[in-house]
């Protein structure tokens, strides 16, 4: 159970009679970003508290940066670092104290921690505003020092929940910069969102949390196959072409605009299979789109109420081929 940077098995955690988390496995390879997805409520921020150490599981194998989370929960802590839903800089005091303050707290020297403090003020491009009040700074400020102080101590792991909450276009994608960066550096990364193009585009696996328990997990691409509703679409400006066309595909007619929808998964093959189709008719479409559903429609299949999480559908054992 000590493979990956984060390893969970029958984690369950309950407050009185609601069960929050029940019996929930994750593994997190180092060096990926791991996003956990849920509505409100869901237990995605239990879940980061428990693997950080702030709260204890009532049961569960963990392991965090290969230490035991029940025998060795110091170790745990010192390997990783946590950045919460709400801001942990202290508004009172400028940017360079806030950083200096960690630094004390991770014991380092006067002079390393003046060192450490500069280049992640830096780095996190907030040397000319390192002196001002931190209760002066933008959103995406504050948001950029919080994750600055959570690096002081060069954790290998980090929890970040929600870190994006609040903040604008801009800022929000300068932020994802930044996890990129910190995954190429080798840093593990396992975040929380409720904005699902964030893990879309960041994720290396998705897992989506309802009820307190997992409903399903895998690439952004396998989870959007297992959502039907994807199609080839295909238009055509010649009216016997598309009524050709129509004669010879199954799909949805569109006869106003003079287009077909063809039910697809969006793998090579069956997109493949269209076009030899077309090919060995003589058809030729003027334009010719693959649309697969997006993780907004994952997301409201998986939790959209009890019933339909009762069919709900189970990852393919061999991951099929995606069309991007």
């Amino acid at each position: 159970m000590t493979n990956g940077a984060i390893a969970a098995k029958g984690l369950r955690k309950s407050y009185g009679d609601k069960v929050v988390l029940d019996g929930i496995d994750l593994t997190v390879p180092a060096g990926t970003v791991f996003s956990l997805l849920g509505p409100n409520g869901a237990g995605k921020t239990t879940a980061v508290k428990i693997l950080s150490t702030l709260i204890t599981a009532d049961a569960g194998d963990l392991h965090v940066g290969g230490h035991d989370l029940t025998a060795d929960p110091q170790a745990v802590r010192a390997a990783i670092g946590v950045t919460g839903q709400f801001s942990a800089v202290d508004g009172l005091i400028t940017g360079e104290e806030n950083m200096l303050l960690m630094a004390d707290l991770h014991h380092l020297s006067r002079r390393e921690g003046r060192r450490t403090a500069a280049e992640l003020l830096e780095r996190f491009d907030l040397t000319e505003a390192a002196r001002k009040p931190a209760s002066t700074y933008s959103g995406g400020m504050k948001r950029r020092l919080d994750i600055a102080m959570t690096l002081v101590g060069s954790p290998r792991i980090i929890f970040l929940d929600e870190p994006t909450t609040g903040l604008d276009p801009r800022s929000r994608h300068n932020m994802w910069q930044i996890i990129r960066e910190l995954v190429t550096g080798g840093v593990t990364v396992f975040l929380t969102t409720q904005y699902l193009e964030e893990a879309d585009q960041l994720a290396d696996r998705i897992a989506v949390l309802n009820d307190g328990r997992i409903a399903a997990e895998g690439t952004a691409e396998e989870l959007k196959r297992l959502i039907p509703g994807g199609h080839v679409r295909l238009r055509f400006s010649d009216p016997s072409v598309y009524q050709e066309a129509a004669s010879t595909l199954r799909g949805t007619r569109d006869d106003d605009s003079l287009t077909l929808q063809i039910p697809s998964d969006g793998t090579q093959r069956e997109l493949r299979a269209v076009l030899d189709h077309l090919d060995s008719a003589g058809i030729e479409a003027d334009e010719l789109t693959v649309h697969t559903p997006d993780l907004d429609d994952v997301f409201f299949a998986l939790t959209g109420g009890t019933d339909q999480q009762r069919s709900q559908p189970t990852l393919p054992s061999q991951p099929k081929e995606s069309v991007r």
